[in-house]
C-alpha cells in the first residue's frame, strides 16, 4: 500500500497552540487560534506488514544520507529507538504509541519519495509521524479518523526528544484548510472549504534560525505576564491572534485572496511590534523582511508574512493569479536566488453530475420483474401523479441541482428508458391527454435532454454497475443515487441537496445515513463512526454490508444511539473519482464478496484513503427491493413525497 503525508503551512497563528495550552495553568490566557493547510509536497511510502519487526528505510535522513532501522516490535525496544532521537526516532516513538494503545504486529516501511524541504518549518517530521500513523491505521484497519491519526502521530513525535507544537500534525488533513483551536490539553480542527483556488508560494530563504532559542524566549513570558513585553506577547498570540484568524476564516470561506493577503501583511507587522522585542537576535529577519519587501513580486501578490516560527527560515505569500504565482517563482529564484514551492489551496469541485444503477435482475420481485424492471414500478406522489420510480429518482438528483444524468441499464432495457424520458407519445394519444399532461410531455423531454444512458450488459454486482459509469463521469465528483431507493424530505430541502451541502462545506466523501432497528439491520448496509457534530455529522470508521446483529451490536453501534438502533446507508453518496480505481482493482484481482464485485469494501478503502463524513438525513427512505417493501413505499411516499 502507497501513502503519503504532506508538510504544513501554518497561514495564521503561529505558536498560538503551546501558547493557548498555558490555559491550564493561567485560565486569563486567551485561546489559541491557527489555520494551517498542507502542502503540495510530502513524504510518501510504500508499506507493507511485517510479523516480528518495525522496518523503516529512507533515502533522507538528517545528513541527505539513506538509512534503514529494523526494531523488534516490542514497547521497550521502539521506545529506546524514540528516546535517542535523530531521523528514525519520529517513526519509532509513533509505533511505540500504536503498540501501547493496539494490538498489531510490525510493519515494513520504504520512504522511496521525500520531496519536501526539511527544517524550513514545513513540520516534515510531523509528516513522517502522520505517514506511519496512517500505515498503522490502513495495514491494521484501526478504525480511526483522520483525527484519530493525527492525535497517534502528536503523541509519537512528543516521544522523542522533539517538543513539537500540537499544530504540526494538523497536515494529516491534507492539502485543505483547517482551523485549530487550543485550550490547555483541548483541541478543535475545523475543515474550511474554499470556492475558489488560492494561489500561495512558498519561499525558502536561505538564511538560518535558532527555533530552540525562539520558543524557549518566548516562553519566559508565559504563564503570567510579569512585565510590558511579557503583556505584549501575550496580548499578539491571543486577542490579536484571534481577530486576524477568524477574519481569515471568513476571507477563506469566500475565496477573497485580497483581503487575506492583507490579514497576512498585518499579521506580519503585529507579530514584529509584539513579539520581536521577546527575541530579536532571532526575530529581526532581515532576510525575511527583504524577501516579503521585494519590489518586483509586489505587483503580482496581495501580501505575505513569515511562516513556522517565524525568522530567517521561510517566507509565504498569497499571488493574485496561477500565472502571477509562476511569476513570483522565477522572480525570486532569480533575483535572491530563493528556492520556492507552489501552494494551491483547492476548492471543493461542484459535483454537477449523478449516477443512477438501474440495469440489475431482482428476483425478490420475480416474476413482475420478468415483465417490468423494478426502476419502472409505478409509484404515487403527493400530488397524485403516477410515475416511474426512475422518474421520482431523476427527480430528486435534479432537485439538488445536478445538472446531468448517468442511468447504467442493461443495453436490451435502453429502450424501455428512452420511451420514459426521450420518446413522445404517438400523436394520436398525446391528443389526448389533458392540457397539464402535455405540458409534463414537454417537462419529461427537458429531463431526456439531461439523461445519458450508460450500459451494463453482464450483472457483476452494484460495484461493477458503478464501475460501469467510469469514463462518463471523468475525474469530478458525483452524486451516486440507488436505483432501488426512493427518497422524500421532511424538510424544504431536498435529501440530496443535503447530502450535497455537506460535501460543499467539508470537501469530503459523504454518505447518508438514517436510523435502522436491529431487526432490519442485515438488510441493509451499515456503517460506524464518531460524532462530529452530535446526532447529525460523523467521521465515518467502518462500512459493513448486511451484518448479522450479533455483529452489529458488537461492532457497529453508535454512542449515543438506543442499544437497538444503528446507522445504515441511506442510498446517497458523493464520492470522488477515486472509487473507480479501487473498483478496477477488485475487478482486475477478481475480488467478489458473494459472487459479485460489491461497492461497500471499495468505500471502506475510499473512507480510509481520504475520509467519508455521514449525515443523518432529514428525510425517508423507501424501499422498493422486496414485495412487501415496495406495498409499503406505495403507500406511504404518496403522503410524503412531491415533486
Amino acid at each position: 500500500m502507497k501513502i503519503s503525508a504532506p508538510g504544513r503551512v501554518c497561514l495564521f497563528g503561529e505558536h498560538s497552540d503551546w501558547a493557548g495550552g498555558y490555559r491550564r495553568i493561567n485560565a486569563d490566557i486567551s485561546k489559541g487560534y491557527a489555520i494551517i493547510t498542507g502542502t503540495n509536497q510530502g513524504v510518501h511510502i510504500d508499506v507493507k506488514a511485517h510479523p516480528t519487526k518495525f522496518i523503516f528505510r529512507t533515502s533522507l535522513d538528517d545528513k541527505g544520507h539513506a538509512h534503514s532501522c529494523e526494531i523488534p516490535m516490542e514497547r521497550a525496544a521502539l521506545l529506546e529507538a524514540a528516546e535517542s532521537g535523530g531521523f528514525f526516532s519520529y517513526a519509532a516513538g509513533v509505533a511505540y504509541q500504536v503498540m501501547t494503545n493496539y494490538r498489531v504486529r510490525g510493519l515494513e516501511i520504504d520512504n522511496y519519495l521525500t520531496d519536501l524541504p526539511v527544517k524550513k518549518g514545513l513540520s516534515s517530521s510531523a509528516a513522517v509521524c502522520v505517514a506511519v500513523a496512517r500505515a498503522f491505521n490502513r495495514i491494521y484497519d484501526l478504525k480511526l479518523t483522520i483525527r484519530g491519526e493525527m492525535e497517534l502521530a502528536y503523541l509519537g513525535e512528543i516521544t522523542t526528544p522533539s517538543r513539537c507544537g500540537r499544530l504540526d500534525q494538523g497536515c494529516a488533513y491534507g492539502n485543505r484548510p483547517i482551523m485549530m483551536t487550543f485550550d490547555g490539553d483541548m483541541i478543535d480542527v475545523a475543515e474550511l472549504s474554499v470556492p475558489n483556488d488560492m494561489y500561495f508560494v512558498i519561499i525558502d530563504l536561505h538564511a538560518s534560525k535558532d527555533t530552540r532559542e525562539i520558543l524557549s524566549s518566548l516562553n519566559h513570558c508565559y504563564p503570567f505576564a510579569e512585565n510590558e513585553m511579557h503583556s505584549g506577547v501575550q496580548e499578539y498570540l491571543g486577542p490579536i491572534n484571534a481577530r486576524l484568524v477568524n477574519e481569515a476564516v471568513k476571507a477563506i470561506k469566500v475565496g477573497d485572496a485580497k483581503r487575506l493577503g492583507e490579514l497576512m501583511t498585518e499579521a506580519q507587522a503585529e507579530f514584529d511590534s509584539h513579539l520581536q522585542p521577546a527575541c530579536p537576535s532571532e526575530l529581526t529577519a532581515p532576510v525575511l523582511h527583504k524577501a516579503l519587501s521585494h519590489d518586483a513580486i509586489q505587483p503580482y501578490i496581495y501580501g505575505g508574512k513569515g511562516v513556522g516560527s517565524q525568522g530567517d527560515g521561510t517566507a509565504q505569500v498569497i499571488a493574485k493569479d496561477e500565472e502571477s504565482q509562476q511569476k513570483v517563482i522565477e522572480i525570486m529564484e532569480r533575483d535572491l536566488g530563493m528556492s520556492c514551492l507552489s501552494l494551491v489551496l483547492k476548492s471543493a469541485s461542484r459535483v454537477r453530475k449523478a449516477v443512477i444503477p438501474a440495469a440489475g435482475f431482482d428476483t425478490n420481485l420475480f416474476p413482475a420483474t420478468k415483465a417490468v424492471k423494478k426502476e419502472l414500478f409505478p409509484v404515487i406522489d403527493s400530488r397524485g401523479r403516477a410515475k416511474p420510480v426512475i422518474l421520482a429518482i431523476v427527480e430528486e438528483a435534479l432537485s439538488a441541482g445536478i445538472e446531468e444524468v448517468g442511468i447504467v441499464v442493461q443495453s436490451q432495457d435502453r429502450e424501455l428508458f428512452e420511451e420514459v424520458f426521450c420518446t413522445p407519445p404517438p400523436i394520436e394519444n398525446f391528443n389526448t391527454l389533458s392540457r397539464e399532461n402535455q405540458e409534463y410531455c414537454k417537462y419529461l423531454t427537458d429531463i431526456g435532454n439531461r439523461i445519458t444512458f450508460l450500459s451494463q450488459d453482464v450483472q457483476e454486482g452494484l460495484g461493477h454497475a458503478v464501475y460501469c459509469a467510469r469514463d462518463w463521469v471523468g475525474e469530478e465528483p458525483f452524486l451516486l443515487l440507488l436505483g432501488n431507493h426512493l427518497y422524500a424530505s421532511r424538510t424544504d430541502v431536498s435529501c440530496a441537496r443535503q447530502i450535497l451541502d455537506v460535501y460543499e462545506s467539508t470537501g469530503q466523501n459523504v454518505v447518508g445515513v438514517k436510523d435502522t432497528v436491529g431487526e432490519q439491520v442485515r438488510q441493509f448496509g451499515c456503517v460506524t463512526g464518531i460524532w462530529k457534530q452530535q446526532d447529525t455529522l460523523l467521521d465515518v470508521t467502518a462500512f459493513y454490508e448486511k451484518p448479522e446483529l450479533t455483529y452489529a451490536l458488537k461492532h457497529l453501534h453508535m454512542n449515543g444511539m438506543p442499544d437497538d438502533s444503528f446507522l445504515t446507508v441511506f442510498g446517497q453518496y458523493v464520492l470522488s473519482p477515486q472509487i473507480f480505481s479501487y473498483i478496477e482493482e477488485h475487478i482486475h484481482l477478481n475480488i467478489r464478496e458473494r459472487g459479485q464485485f460489491q461497492l461497500t469494501s471499495c468505500l471502506d478503502r475510499l473512507r480510509q484513503e481520504e475520509g467519508c463524513v455521514g449525515v443523518r438525513v432529514e428525510g425517508k427512505r423507501f424501499d422498493i427491493g422486496s414485495p412487501n417493501a415496495y406495498l409499503n413505499a406505495l403507500a406511504d411516499f404518496s403522503s410524503t413525497a412531491g415533486v
